[in-house]
């Protein structure tokens, strides 16, 4: 059973994870092995603790302890639980808490390309994306949709960045992901590619072509230049969501729904 732990000194060195390290602090990339991601609302914690990730320590508002915490405790271990007032933990954080936990968890052993496209079928390949909403939204778009895997260009921002890990609502931790150097990987494995991009020659999103195979990846680009001319280059055939009143395209993560529903494995 976690033990509560009373904060009486905020300079106490445990309280930095929840407060003064920065995100790349957290991952420690001089040693990934010790790197560490914040995880925030009793639903999100729930969802990482059920794949199987490590908790570290806990900070909670103190009503939460026998409220909507209180069956996130019976299973974190003997970790420690800080606690406080709200407003004094508002102090500590800087912002008010979102539904007032904030869990730090050990980082995952990262996949392989390789790996991650064991079996699947369908998987999304984000190039350059480095809007952390952005990014939550799409992970939770193709955990939602039948996407298989995510792929990320070694540009694109972290998926456990907090914000990505709150808006994606623990779908970073459910659906498979792995970083990607080249497209090489996916066309060796037996993937057809998609470039989304708003193109003359592009083929319509509901074109029947695109159903005929058995395995997609479908290519999306960063929110303001979207995909490189080399990736579009280097993909199968180009795509586009056909658009109506004249708006010439969506952001990234509605952009990415769309494309998942419509290219979703049927049968």
């Amino acid at each position: 059973m976690a033990h509560i732990v009373e904060i009486e000194d905020f300079s106490d060195p445990a309280l930095d994870v929840f407060a003064r390290l920065t995100e790349n602090q957290l991952k420690n990339r001089l040693h990934p092995e010790d790197g560490l991601f914040i995880a925030e609302s009793p639903k999100v914690i729930g969802t990482a603790l059920d794949a199987g990730l490590v908790p570290v320590s806990l900070l909670t508002e103190r009503r939460h302890i026998e409220g909507s915490a209180a069956a996130l405790l019976k299973r974190l271990g003997d970790i420690p639980v800080y606690t406080a007032d709200d407003g004094l933990l508002s102090k500590l954080t800087g912002y008010d808490l979102t539904r007032g936990v904030l869990c730090a968890m050990r980082r995952p052993a990262g996949r392989s390309a390789n790996k991650v496209l064991q079996g699947a079928h369908r998987v999304a390949v984000l190039e350059n994306i480095v809007d952390s909403t952005n990014l939550g939204a799409i992970f939770r778009s193709a955990a939602a949709l039948g996407m298989d895997a995510v792929l990320l260009s070694p540009a694109c921002c972290d998926p456990l960045l907090r914000r990505s890990v709150r808006v994606s609502m623990g779908t970073v931790f459910q659906i498979p992901w792995a970083r990607l150097d080249d497209l090489a990987a996916l066309k060796r494995a037996g993937f057809v590619t998609l470039a989304m991009a708003l193109k003359r020659d592009a083929l319509p999103l509901d074109d029947p072509i695109l159903q005929t195979f058995d395995k997609l990846a479908v290519v999306l680009g960063t929110e303001g230049d979207g995909l490189t001319q080399e990736t579009i280059a280097g993909c199968d055939y180009t795509v586009m969501i056909p658009m109506a009143h004249g708006v010439d395209s969506l952001n990234v993560g509605n952009a990415a729904a769309v494309t998942f529903w419509a290219l979703r494995r049927r049968g």
